[in-house]
């Protein structure tokens, strides 16, 4: 039974899930606390988590997860797990995801003014129906063509610039370029999974960006998402006075560029597209790293 919750819990999508935080951090590391790093990645563990258990709850309850599905086979689909024991398991890391992220919180902002406390208290609390809201219930955004834009705001703005401030209580303007491509990257990963599935969810009528405008442009604003993501994180270093090392993220791109050319090769079997999730996540995740690292170098 374990083994089926860990298969459910989709481990793969934690390093995607953890790149805002490290950016965050990076860019905050003059001021760097080992106890806001720490619950700040178990409060993303707990909230991808969620996301991923509401996700099966929620495509399971609409009939998406069916037979036709590329993507590989959820917990609920396959009977491993019933909807009366998700439902449990996702209000259990509500639970988590609540209270750690109030302790994030807590600790913090414990010598600043309460509207900081409260503001972000009320961020986390969005996130976590953010979490719950894209599949689930009867207003599910992701249903409406709205998944990338929840995913660039909560995965990149939300992510990147909550994690800063949860260190300095400020942010910079010019740490938006960094959370730009942290958001943009996490919507073309979620981009491939929708072009992946876009004919059995255009069946089920989850209408995803990729259902509205067809597989060409989902592939056009695929690589225009990409490009603007790598110039944006470039231009933060060309900005400022940089050594040559702070640029090391830049190894990062190779295989985002290379995934760019299979994806134009890619024409009529979507399942080609699966593959490619996890080239992006992780390209994003060493992006992640390696800003991390030229900043504390």
């Amino acid at each position: 039974m374990m083994k089926d919750w860990i298969k459910a819990f989709r481990l793969r999508t934690l390093p995607l899930a953890f790149s805002s935080i490290i950016t965050g951090t990076a860019i905050a590391i003059e001021h760097f606390d080992v106890v806001i790093f720490i619950l700040a990645i178990l409060t993303t563990l707990f909230l991808q988590i969620l996301s991923n258990l509401s996700n099966d709850y929620g495509d399971a309850e609409k009939g998406t997860d069916n037979e036709n599905r590329v993507g590989p086979e959820r917990a609920i689909q396959s009977g491993a797990i019933s909807k009366r024991q998700m439902k449990k398991a996702i209000i259990i890391f509500v639970i988590l995801s609540f209270s750690f992220g109030v302790s994030l919180v807590a600790y913090s902002m414990r010598n600043t003014n309460i509207v900081y406390t409260l503001a972000l208290i009320i961020t986390g609390i969005l996130c976590i129906v953010a979490a719950i809201k894209y599949t689930a219930g009867k207003k599910a955004y992701g249903y409406r063509g709205l998944g990338d834009l929840f995913v660039f705001i909560f995965f990149g703005l939300i992510g990147v610039l909550g994690s800063e401030f949860l260190y300095t209580t400020s942010f910079e303007l010019s740490s938006l370029l960094p959370a730009i491509t942290i958001g943009l990257f996490s919507a073309a990963v979620l981009n491939l999974n929708n072009m992946r599935d876009w004919e059995n969810d255009k069946a089920s009528q989850k209408n995803t960006l990729v259902v509205k405008v067809g597989l060409p442009q989902a592939k056009k604003y695929h690589f225009t998402i990409l490009v603007i993501g790598i110039v944006a994180s470039i231009t933060f270093v060309l900005q400022l006075e940089f050594r040559l090392i702070e640029l090391a993220f830049v190894v990062a791109f190779i295989p985002v560029v290379l995934h760019l050319r299979r994806v134009a090769e890619i024409h009529e079997n979507p399942t080609k597209f699966d593959p490619e999730l996890k080239k992006v996540a992780l390209s994003t995740f060493l992006f992640s790293l390696l800003f991390l690292l030229s900043a504390i170098v």
